[in-house]
């Protein structure tokens, strides 16, 4: 029998001894100098290739926002499949699409992420009722990370609307931690710049059911709070994610060696910060 999603991340987590996770988000305007002589779609898996080479030693997982290689066509889409062959299973590979549709299509959306692409993890909406995340309880060993609260300046538009059981958003996650409980793969995503929700998400998930932060970094989420009040019992159980702070640390010729230093710096803050929590 697979080994549940859950429990590969966290054998992933205490391998690495790191909680981060850097966002493969290319922006061709933000190129380095040094790659901008190349074609958008010709740099494109230059400048991927030697971030993954570059952050590798201090990663945890890798998260590709889907949109960000559909804008380089068909070029930026043949390259999901050679990342995640390059990144390979010692790390986790989460495809960034936030998807939601009916069963049918979800189950289509299954296969090729998990199948065809090699993915680990989603990230998917809970819009269309829990049903629609149904084809993914049939296969336990990939992960679906559903998006409780975004880090977005609209988020409270809908995700703060009140319910019996609180805002929606925490209403979603005490849904995840029930399907994480049955199912052992589901997680939340909830935004860095929330203030006090990742602590609220922890609360009503409890242990062992993963946390994605993103917005920490370029978006100015809270890098202390984040860590203290999203890791579990164990000091894990959360993934930190940062993209543009990393991947465009420098601009210049050492943009590589820039982008390892900035990699490695985050994991090495996360750990002080995690370091009186659980086993590091």
């Amino acid at each position: 029998m697979a080994v549940r999603f859950q429990a590969r991340l966290d054998r992933i987590l205490s391998a690495r001894k790191s909680l981060l996770c850097v966002g493969l988000d290319p922006d061709p305007a933000l190129f380095p100098t040094p790659l901008k002589r190349f074609a958008p779609a010709r740099a494109l898996p230059r400048f991927i290739e030697g971030i993954v080479r570059a952050t590798y030693p201090a990663t945890a997982a890798y998260k590709l926002q889907l949109g960000s290689y559909l804008a380089f066509g068909v070029e930026g889409l043949s390259l999901l499949g050679t990342i995640v062959r390059r990144i390979g299973p010692t790390r986790l590979r989460i495809l960034d699409l936030k998807a939601n549709d009916i069963p049918n299509t979800m189950r289509l959306v299954r296969d090729g992420a998990f199948g065809a692409l090699g993915f680990d993890a989603i990230t998917v909406s809970p819009w269309f009722g829990w049903e629609s995340l149904g084809p993914f309880g049939s296969d336990p060993a990939h992960g679906i990370f559903v998006v409780a609260h975004s880090s977005n300046p609209g988020a409270p538009d809908f995700q703060e609307i009140p319910t019996p059981r609180g805002p929606l958003w925490l209403a979603v996650v005490a849904e995840v931690r029930r399907l994480a409980q049955a199912q052992g793969n589901a997680g939340v995503v909830v935004g860095a710049t929330v203030a006090d929700a990742v602590r609220a998400a922890r609360k009503s998930l409890g242990d062992g059911i993963p946390i994605l932060v993103p917005g920490v970094g370029a978006q100015g989420g809270q890098l202390a709070s984040v860590v203290r009040d999203g890791v579990d019992a164990r000091g894990r159980a959360l993934l930190v994610s940062a993209s543009r702070s990393i991947l465009f640390a420098s601009s210049g010729r050492d943009w590589q060696k820039a982008a390892a230093a900035e990699a490695e710096r985050l994991r090495t803050q996360i750990n002080q910060l995690r370091s009186g929590i659980g086993r590091p």
